[in-house]
């Protein structure tokens, strides 16, 4: 049976995921901050005595815990087969208007957390040719409105990982990165405004709403066919391309659609 480990696994996306490794036939790991749901999430999973589904209070921030995990999952009779960076932050407040230690929390949560557990856990993953699986966003690949700080720690998420499968491919390591656009989870009803306290306006979006339950479905799908990029939403993907191909137009269309970003 093999392992994976979810952080953020309680809620949103990562509890979707969770679901769909469960279905897949892993022994899962759910990871998060809030231990209380952890365990009533572990208990919908199923009967926890079976060690398929295992608990784990984690603040991916908190270096110390990655440690004392990395240590936890050394001592287990199972190898850990892969590791799903999903837990994540965003805000919704202009660039000029943010306090700066949103700005750090941010980066610290969506890059930062990331980095730091899937280097410390690396070794396992060599020893198993295991894999990583990054919930990344279409934010790192255009830029949006009231968005800066998000759409800095999604880009620099995604370079990291791009040079990273590169350099641990040799090793049997696979690396899939995640690009999904609006989905329908508790990262925007939290979404952190300009002094760090709950955003107090709606978000802006694009396309249509995605659901958590799809997405978790093709995330699985996508990393079993070993591909190294998922664009679940072909709308967002074509925003993106025409970012690329004629960036003044895509700002003029962002500008309008994103428009009440710059009232607040």
């Amino acid at each position: 049976m093999k392992t994976v480990l979810i952080t953020g696994a309680a809620s949103g996306l990562g509890w979707e995921l969770s679901r769909q490794a469960f279905a897949c036939g892993y022994r899962v790991i759910l990871t998060d901050m809030n231990t209380v749901l952890l365990e009533a999430r572990a208990e919908q999973l199923g009967d926890a005595e079976d060690g398929r589904v295992i608990c784990r209070a984690l603040d991916v921030t908190d270096g110390d815990a990655i440690s004392t995990l990395s240590v936890w999952l050394q001592e287990q009779p199972f190898d850990l087969d892969l590791l799903i960076n999903n837990a994540g932050i965003t805000h919704r407040s202009l660039a000029e208007k943010t306090a700066v230690p949103v700005f750090r929390k941010v980066m610290q949560v969506d890059w930062a957390a990331p980095v730091e557990l899937s280097i410390t856990l690396l070794p396992q993953l060599k020893k198993s040719r295991g894999g990583i699986i990054n919930i990344g966003s279409m934010a790192g690949w255009m830029p949006v409105l009231g968005r800066a700080g998000y759409c800095s720690a999604k880009s620099a998420l995604g370079q990291f990982f791009e040079v990273m499968r590169g350099e641990v491919s040799r090793y049997g390591v696979h690396i899939l990165m995640v690009y999904p656009s609006f989905l329908d989870t508790p990262i925007e009803t939290n979404a952190l405004g300009h002094d760090g306290k709950p955003a107090s306006h709606a978000r802006s979006m694009v396309g249509r709403m995605r659901s958590p339950e799809q997405l978790a479905e093709k995330v699985f799908a996508s990393y079993h066919r070993k591909q190294k990029r998922l664009f679940p939403d072909r709308f967002t993907w074509f925003a993106s391309v025409l970012w690329r191909i004629a960036p003044d137009l895509y700002q003029r269309l962002m500008m309008r659609k994103f428009a009440v970003e710059l009232e607040q």
